[in-house]
């Protein structure tokens, strides 16, 4: 009666312990007598027509089982009946997959069965509750209820002779965890995973001494897991009966107890996904028993114990996603039954000992995202039942032995991001039941012809290494390949026509390597992700990439050679979620239907090409728009209003066109919005302030640079720059991780007084540049608020007054440039405290007084300061008097620097301590573009997976499952 209906399906599954039916006849019992009392009979027959039969059933389920139910019949030969030989009373009752839907009330003539010890009502659309006191077994795990507090107290006060309780993914998040004292204390097994409990365990957990197994964590693919708090209780140590104890997916924290010692019998221990800390006790290497340990996911630290060895009975051991250090304990290698052992996203090092060839027996082993060094020795490759091995994220080096292929069974292998070098051998082509192989990011050489022998295999990666030459077409011969990745090398010649043809491959990523030629016709329907970018393709699209339906991102951008128009037929790939068609030479009128022919798009950038005639007038509403460029055209007229409509932009570059219009006001309304560029058009009038108080407030870069704007600066506007404000520090990059693949956006923008094109865009980055427009007024002191802020432009303005010293509040700016204003005044002492500027330039204002000393500072030259006949001091020769005193006049030859100078541009270095991010920026440049030096790719990859290994947990195998 306390219970809803929350979803379509149940599964209900209740054991019964055979000592509780000593006699007990099967469904298909049958007598010449009619065995079933008649009451019984009745009951059961209108318990079945109190339901509905549902119009769909879960695929486990075949043949409702009451279709069979007849009266007149005796009840004990129904299907799902079970019966006593003796009494004929019903005491088991199996309606699993029986498609009843509607509601067990408290009146059901179900309980009028008083002797029945066993029900299952799984996958049936059930809700209600029971009053069955005699249970023994009571399974409602994967069911559609919700317990209120008073339902399960009733629950636990009537079932005096439970001693099976399975509450798996029972809604009780109203009820207190307080309320398990009312359970019976002859409970042998209690499961309450994914029942959105929370608080702490009471303590009377403790009398259910009889307790074999205990579980309150959860699976990962169920949507609720509990929220229990606190520290695991020392009364966890008086369930000396305990075979199974699962705590995982919870919020405990706190030590591990040593106490735990005590549960000798102690099978299974589960503590995954918590928060507990600390160093793992000796004493629970003492739980000799134990043939199954999850310590995944949590805080603990320090080395492990060589004692580890003690678990003989180990069959599987994980201890990923902690902070684990020092190299793998001698004592682990005594472990020889273990079938499954993770050690990755921990701190491990040192070299791998010979010895752990001693677990013959391993199927699984990954020690990926450690610290691991050296050579692999080649006793490592002799465990001929391992399924899965995942080296990845390590320091591994040395060329990949050829030992390999003794692994006869391997069905995964991962040695990504490492430094292997050399040729791949041969025999790894041995490896028939091979599935994944993953050999990127690392110095390997060559691509060998027989892979094709890898009949089994469905992923090939293979980019970030040094391979040289065309393609082998025997790759072509995979017929089960879905993804292959060669993107990132030095390959060469014409792609394979026969790629195009490979019925199962879904994934082609071939970019960054020196391709030629034109593409091939497409002749399989099956690719979802093509990315050519950074090759030296040339000619048109071919018509067949328009007939892919599946397909969800195209990027063919910086081939420089590819040409043509863009066919309204592209509108046609209706999954489309990125385009990328940048950096070419195609031309004529972008296809009105772009803006509004999917839902999907997600990324449209045609940026850098040829195109003319009007920005895409329609976008739909409801459209999933993040990323929109079409900065570096002829595109001309306005921005359309339609733009609103895309309320999931996050990007938007619309630069260095002929856009006359003035500011779109309208954006203000995107609340996403994190980048503007609306660069070199010809925008016009003044920017009158917000519309709403919290418009712009995720925007990092605003560029209006180089247009005709005028009025004073949009104060406002700058008080809504909450991004601006706030000092992210996090190393990684603007992405949109939605589609088939994350896609890191770029940009090509002004920074420090020269044009860089940013592959990538650190999160970090913050600009403000206003410059080269007819802006008045005086600089506003809110621009001080803006803390994140690495660029600050404002020269070529017509702006008044003083330069703020608020601007010393800026302790993340690198670049300041003001020049080429009227602003008058001196420059403000507090600026010496912006330790990461790099690059100052004051120049042509009317500046005057002394010049600030010190810090950053000292490394200007007198280029940041030229053109303010006021000033003085160093690096001016211009000297001042009495600490000041007055101005000299400029020599002659500083006056033809000045004039030779003068309508250049500003030319103040980037020197001085502090300019890391001035590296970063430089360096990522260079890397990204030129894809050099090695050694720098390997330490910003490895970093960021490093940084992030944290994400990738819920994707990591737990407990013994796979993720493919």
């Amino acid at each position: 009666m306390g219970s809803v209906l929350l979803l379509s399906q149940i599964l209900c599954l209740l054991f019964f312990h055979s000592h509780f039916q000593p006699s007990l006849s099967s469904s298909n019992f049958s007598s010449p007598l009619l065995l079933c009392p008649a009451d019984q009979s009745l009951a059961l027959l209108q318990f079945k027509n109190s339901f509905s039969m549902m119009s769909s059933s879960p695929s486990e389920c075949y043949q409702p089982k009451t279709v069979v139910w007849t009266e007149g019949t005796d009840c004990c030969s129904w299907d799902g009946v079970t019966c006593n030989m003796k009494t004929g009373h019903v005491i088991g009752l199996d309606l699993r997959c029986s498609m009843l839907h509607g509601t067990l009330h408290s009146s059901s003539t179900l309980f009028f069965l008083h002797h029945l010890q066993k029900l299952d009502l799984s996958y049936n659309d059930l809700n209600g509750s029971a009053k069955l006191s005699r249970l023994a077994s009571l399974d409602l795990s994967y069911n559609n209820l919700m317990l209120e507090p008073i339902s399960f107290n009733k629950l636990a006060q009537n079932l005096t002779q439970l001693r099976e309780l399975n509450l798996y993914g029972v809604n009780m998040s109203l009820v207190e965890p307080s309320s398990f004292m009312n359970l019976s204390s002859s409970l042998t097994s209690l499961q309450l995973q994914y029942c959105g409990l929370q608080g702490e365990l009471p303590f009377s957990l403790g009398k259910l001494q009889q307790l074999e197994q205990q579980f309150s964590g959860s699976v990962t693919w169920v949507s609720q897991p509990n929220k229990f708090t606190g520290q695991i209780l020392n009364q966890f140590s008086n369930l000396t009966q305990l075979i199974r104890l699962d705590l995982s997916d919870n919020k405990f924290d706190g030590k591990i107890l040593s106490s735990l010692e005590n549960l000798e019998k102690l099978d299974v221990l589960e503590l995954s996904s918590n928060n507990f800390s600390g160093k793992i006790p000796n004493s629970l290497f003492n739980l000799t028993q134990l043939t199954r340990l999850f310590l995944s996911d949590n805080k603990f630290y320090g080395q492990i114990s060589s004692s580890i060895g003690n678990l003989e009975k180990l069959l599987s051991l994980t201890l990923s996603f902690n902070d684990f250090t020092g190299e793998i304990p001698n004592g682990l290698f005594n472990l020889t039954q273990l079938s499954w052992l993770d050690l990755s996203n921990n701190t491990f090092d040192g070299q791998i000992s010979s010895s752990l060839v001693n677990l013959e027996k391993l199927n699984y082993l990954t020690l990926s995202f450690n610290n691991f060094t050296g050579e692999i020795p080649d006793g490592f490759f002799n465990f001929t039942q391992l399924r899965w091995l995942d080296l990845s994220n390590n320091r591994f080096h040395g060329e990949i032995s050829s030992s390999l292929g003794s692994l006869e069974k391997l069905n995964i292998l991962q040695l990504s991001f490492n430094n292997f070098s050399g040729k791949i051998p041969n025999s790894l082509f041995n490896l028939t039941q091979l599935g994944l192989l993953d050999l990127s990011n690392n110095r390997l050489i060559g691509l060998p012809s027989q892979m094709n022998r890898l009949s089994g295999l469905d992923e090939l990666l293979l980019s970030d290494n040094q391979l040289i030459g065309p393609i082998p077409s025997q790759i072509s011969r995979l017929s089960r390949l879905n993804i292959l990745d060669l993107s990132n090398n030095l390959l060469n010649g014409t792609i394979p026509s026969s790629l195009f043809s490979m019925p199962s491959l879904m994934f082609l990523s071939l970019h960054n390597n020196h391709f030629s030629g034109r593409i091939s016709p497409f002749l399989s329907n099956s690719l979802q992700y093509i990315d050519f970018n950074h090759n030296k393709l040339y000619g048109q699209i071919p018509p067949s990439v328009f007939k892919l339906q599946n397909l969800r991102a195209l990027l063919l951008s910086s081939n420089d050679k590819l040409t043509g128009n863009i066919s309204s037929v592209i509108c046609k790939l209706k999954c489309l979620e990125i385009l990328d068609l940048s950096n070419n030479g195609f031309s004529g009128f972008i296809p009105q239907c772009l803006g509004n022919f999917s839902d999907n798009l997600s990324v449209l950038n045609l940026g850098v090409n040829n195109f003319q005639g009007n920005i895409p007038s329609v976008y739909s509403e409801g459209n999933y728009l993040r990323y929109l460029n079409f900065n570096g055209n002829q595109l001309r007229g306005v921005i359309p209003p339609s733009v609103i409509n895309c309320v999931n932009l996050e990007f938007l570059d619309l630069g260095n066109n002929m856009i006359d219009d003035t500011f779109p006001s309208f954006l203000e309304m995107l609340p996403n919005l994190e980048v503007i560029i609306l660069r070199s058009n010809k925008l016009h009038g003044s920017l009158k302030g917000p519309i709403a108080n919290d418009s712009f407030s995720k925007l990092k870069i605003f560029d209006l640079s180089d247009n005709s704007l005028s009025g004073p600066l949009p104060t406002g506007y700058f008080n809504n720059f909450k991004a601006m404000m706030s000092v992210d520090q996090e190393m990684d990059y603007m992405t949109a991780r939605n589609p088939p693949t994350p896609y890191v956006y770029s940009v090509t923008m002004t920074w420090k007084g020269s044009q860089i094109e940013f592959t990538k865009i650190l999160i970090a980055l913050t600009i403000l540049d206003l410059s080269c427009n007819k802006f008045t007024g005086k600089i506003p002191e809110s621009l001080g608020k803006l803390k994140s802020l690495k660029q600050l432009n404002l020269s070529h303005n017509s702006l008044i007054g003083y330069i703020q010293p608020s601007l010393g509040n800026l302790t993340n700016l690198e670049s300041l440039d003001l020049s080429s204003n009227m602003l008058a005044g001196r420059i403000p002492q507090q600026l010496v405290d912006l330790t990461f500027l790099a690059v100052l330039n004051l120049s042509y204002n009317q500046l005057e007084g002394s010049i600030p000393q010190g810090k950053q500072f000292d490394t200007f030259e007198h280029g940041s300061y030229e053109g303010n006949l006021r000033l003085c001091g160093l690096p001016l020769k211009v000297k001042c008097n009495n600490g000041e005193g007055q101005q000299l006049p400029p020599s002659n030859s500083e006056k033809e620097d000045s004039m030779f100078e003068e309508g250049f541009g500003w030319k103040a270095v980037a020197m001085g301590y502090g300019c890391g991010f001035v590296f970063g920026v430089s360096m990522g440049y260079v890397v990204f573009r030129t894809r050099k030096p090695a050694w720098f790719v390997k330490m910003v990859e490895r970093g960021g997976h490093q940084n992030t290994k944290r994400l990738r947990r819920k994707n990591a195998p737990r407990n013994g499952g796979r993720r493919h």
